[in-house]
This record gives C-alpha cells, sequence and structure tokens, in this order.
C-alpha cells in the first residue's frame, strides 16, 4: 500500500509571528530600583546617626525582670532616705538637748552667783623722758617711760578672778603707740579691791611734726589726751568650778595736765568688754 503523503501546510496572515514592538526611546537612560539602589536613595545625610533596634525589643512596659530590680531598688532608696532622716533628726535633738542643758546650767550658775564684770580704772600716770622743747628742736627718736598705777576692783561676792600670763597694755596719743606693758599675774579674791603701779617703756619712738606741734599745745593748755589699751586673760572661779581663759578688754581715756613726772590726772573713763571665748 503506497504512503499516504500529506500536503504542505501554508501560513496564512494570521499565523505570521508579529515580532515585538521596540520600546519608545526616553529621555534619559533609565536605572533600574534594584535593593541596593533603594538602600543608597534612604542613606541619612552626612552627620547624623541611625539607630536600629530589633523589633522584638521594644517594649512598651517594662519587661518583668526589669520591673523587680525597679522595684528592689526603689526600697533599697527608700530604707536609705529613711536612715538618713532619722540619722539627721537624732543629731538635731541631741545638739536642741545639749543647747537647752548649756543655757539651764548658765542660767543656774547666774542665778547663784549673779556675777559682776570687774571695773578698773587709772589712778596716776607718771612720764618719764618725755622733754618737749627738746623733741620740737631734735628729730631723734625718743624712749619715754611710764609709771601706771591700776586699780581693780571686784564687786562679786562668789566669784574670783586669776589673771594670767599673756597680759598687754599699751598707752598711746592720737593713734601713735608711745609705750607698752604687762599686767602682772595674781589671784583677786572675791569683793577685793586691788591697786598696783606697772611699767611701761617705749623704745625708737619718731614723732613727726604735726604730733610734736600738737603735744607741745595741748601740753600748753595743760590737758594732754592719752589712750590706754589693757588686754588681760583671765580665769574665772564659780565657788570649786573654774572657766576657761576669757579675755578682759579695757579702754581708758585719761587726760593728763603734763607729761612729766609729777603730772596729773585731769578726767579718765573706762570701759569693759569680755570676750568669752
Amino acid at each position: 500500500m503506497a504512503d499516504r503523503v500529506h500536503p504542505a501546510r501554508s501560513t496564512t496572515a494570521e499565523e505570521k509571528t508579529v515580532a515585538p514592538a521596540e520600546p519608545a526611546a526616553t529621555s534619559g537612560p533609565e536605572i533600574p530600583l534594584s535593593q541596593e539602589n533603594f538602600g543608597e536613595k534612604l542613606k541619612p545625610p552626612p552627620g547624623t546617626y541611625v539607630i536600629q533596634v530589633p523589633k522584638d525589643q521594644i517594649y512598651r512596659v517594662p519587661p518583668p525582670e526589669n520591673s523587680r530590680r525597679l522595684q528592689a531598688y526603689t526600697r533599697r532608696a527608700h530604707r536609705r532616705r529613711c536612715g538618713c532622716c532619722c540619722c539627721l533628726a537624732w543629731t538635731a535633738a541631741l545638739l536642741l538637748l545639749l543647747f537647752v542643758a548649756v543655757a539651764a546650767a548658765a542660767g543656774i550658775l547666774y542665778l547663784v552667783f549673779q556675777p559682776k564684770i570687774p571695773k578698773y580704772s587709772v589712778d596716776g600716770l607718771s612720764v618719764k623722758g618725755f622733754n618737749l622743747s627738746s623733741i620740737a628742736t631734735d628729730l631723734a627718736a625718743i624712749s619715754p617711760e611710764f609709771d601706771a598705777t591700776v586699780r581693780a576692783d571686784n564687786p562679786n561676792k562668789k566669784i574670783g578672778i586669776y589673771y594670767r600670763p599673756g597680759s598687754s597694755i599699751s598707752i598711746s596719743y592720737d593713734g601713735v603707740n608711745l609705750c607698752h606693758g604687762v599686767w602682772p599675774t595674781f589671784h583677786q579674791a572675791k569683793r577685793n579691791v586691788t591697786v598696783f603701779k606697772t611699767a611701761l617703756t617705749g623704745s625708737g619712738i619718731r614723732l613727726s611734726a604735726a604730733i610734736r606741734d600738737a603735744l607741745v599745745t595741748a601740753q600748753s593748755r595743760r590737758k594732754v589726751p592719752l589712750e590706754i589699751n589693757l588686754q588681760v586673760p583671765v580665769r574665772v572661779k564659780f565657788g570649786a568650778v573654774t572657766t576657761w581663759t576669757i579675755t578682759v578688754k579695757v579702754r581708758c581715756d585719761v587726760t593728763v595736765d603734763k607729761l612729766t613726772a609729777d603730772s596729773r590726772i585731769v578726767s579718765k573713763s573706762c570701759s569693759v568688754k569680755v570676750d568669752p571665748f
């Protein structure tokens, strides 16, 4: 049997292959948008920092373990503050109690002993080595000597006074120190009046022309004002109790008629100040 021959199939117009149309030309080259290009566009400007936190680590409320730590820390801080407050309260209470005890003791001592401030005065003043006639013509330094008679009156009935070493006495005129000396050390009993003499000396004293002229004028008027300052450390005895060292400061304004050995005091006034510390 002869083989069957099929006729060749003709290509129709519908079955013709249509070539794909070329894309329309654009104004510029088109760069495909890839993941790398997208990352480059999202880069922050220079000088800024971006911190990326994993989403699973972002909490709107503290995790349980951090909450427990916060509560423990809060309790410790509260206990610490309470301890400090209690310590300060106890310290303030002790200081207040001590202050009240000292004030009560001072009040009792005052009522029992009724302390009074001692009285001091300068009863006499003798001057040597102060020749104004020679000073007016001679510019050399002078070395005057003063012998002061001092009266100390203790009016207390139950209090004794111990005058300690380290005292000082000075005599000056118009701010110029002329001489200095010391207060003797002794014990002054209750209701006692002690009168003593003390020597005061000056060395190498130079007076200006204005001071010399003022001294000459004052002596011609028979009124030479002098200032005497005393500073004496003392201890006060209340019965069987002796206090710490207290400083007594005395200032006396004394006016004499002349600066000689037989000078006489025209007027005097003294003020006393006690420095307990």
